[in-house]
Order: structure tokens, then C-alpha cells, then sequence
């Protein structure tokens, strides 16, 4: 049987936006970020984070010290009752032409590959265009767009 997801984007959904976030001491979580996961939860939604991560790519931190981060927040989830099935990230840099950095929709197939998703009845919770035209390009079309900082075009139709 296929799961329902909903995908998090994690820096500027998860967490306040700083620019390549890699220390616990800088990790500052988006305000009732716990009870909108536990919301989620309760209506039978699998959580997955799906984030760019190119400070690994450009050298501002490594998989050491991304991966000491994602343990420690998902521990904080944890905490909170909240399981978070995956986290998938892409440490490449936008030169890399890789598959799976958003906008590419890469990260998306790989977890329905990986936790037999339906993606049609899944959900991106995202705060770039990016995210959204990922998304779409996975056939996830139940978007949201959340203003946390990033320039969005509003006229844009995604």
C-alpha cells in the first residue's frame, strides 16, 4: 500500500533561514513547526524533509557536520512525538547538473522509491519556487508556498 507524505523543505520551513546552517547553536525552529508536524501526523500523513544543501558542495561545512545537525534536530522532533520518516538532502552546487537538486525533482522520486509513496496524494510544504517546481515535476501538485523570507513571484502560476 502506497503512503501518503507530506515533504518539508528545512531551512525557512523547519527552521529560520540562515544562510548554509550547519551548528546547533545556529538552528533557531519556525514557531509551531512541532504542532503543525503533529497536526500532519494525526491525519495520517508520513513526514519527509527533502532539502538542498550546497554549503557541502561549496566546502562551508561537510557530511560530518550536516549529518551532526539532522541527528540532533530529528531528535528534537522526537521529542516532540513527532517521527519524521526520512530526510533526504542534496549536497550538490547548482553547476553539478546533478538530478536531485531542487528544482529537479530527484529527491522526491528517491523517497517514493525508497518508502512507496503516492506522490499524487502526497504534499510539498516549501518556501522557494523551487520547491513547488520540484514538486510539480514529481507530480505532487498539493503545494504550499510559505513567505519566509525568500522574493516570490506572485504572478507566477505554480
Amino acid at each position: 500500500m502506497l503512503i501518503k507524505t507530506i515533504f518539508l523543505d528545512r531551512d525557512g520551513v523547519i527552521n529560520k533561514e540562515k544562510n548554509y546552517l550547519h551548528k546547533i547553536e545556529d538552528f533557531e525552529f519556525i514557531s509551531d513547526i512541532f504542532n503543525v508536524c503533529d497536526y500532519l501526523q494525526d491525519l495520517g500523513y508520513k513526514i519527509i524533509i527533502i532539502t538542498n544543501q550546497s554549503g557541502i558542495g561549496r566546502g562551508f561545512y561537510d557530511e560530518v557536520d550536516y549529518n551532526k545537525l539532522t541527528q540532533w534536530m530529528l531528535v528534537q522532533f522526537n521529542n516532540q512525538n513527532i517521527n519524521i520518516l526520512d530526510v533526504i538532502h542534496c549536497p550538490h552546487i547548482p553547476s553539478d547538473f546533478c538530478k536531485c537538486r531542487k528544482p529537479l525533482p530527484g529527491m522526491f522520486f528517491l523517497a517514493k522509491k525508497k518508502h512507496g509513496i503516492d506522490l499524487e496524494k502526497s504534499w510539498m510544504i516549501g518556501d522557494k519556487e523551487d520547491d513547488i517546481i520540484a514538486a510539480n515535476s514529481a507530480n505532487i501538485m498539493n503545494t504550499v508556498l510559505v513567505r519566509s523570507g525568500h522574493k516570490i513571484n506572485e504572478s507566477s502560476s505554480n
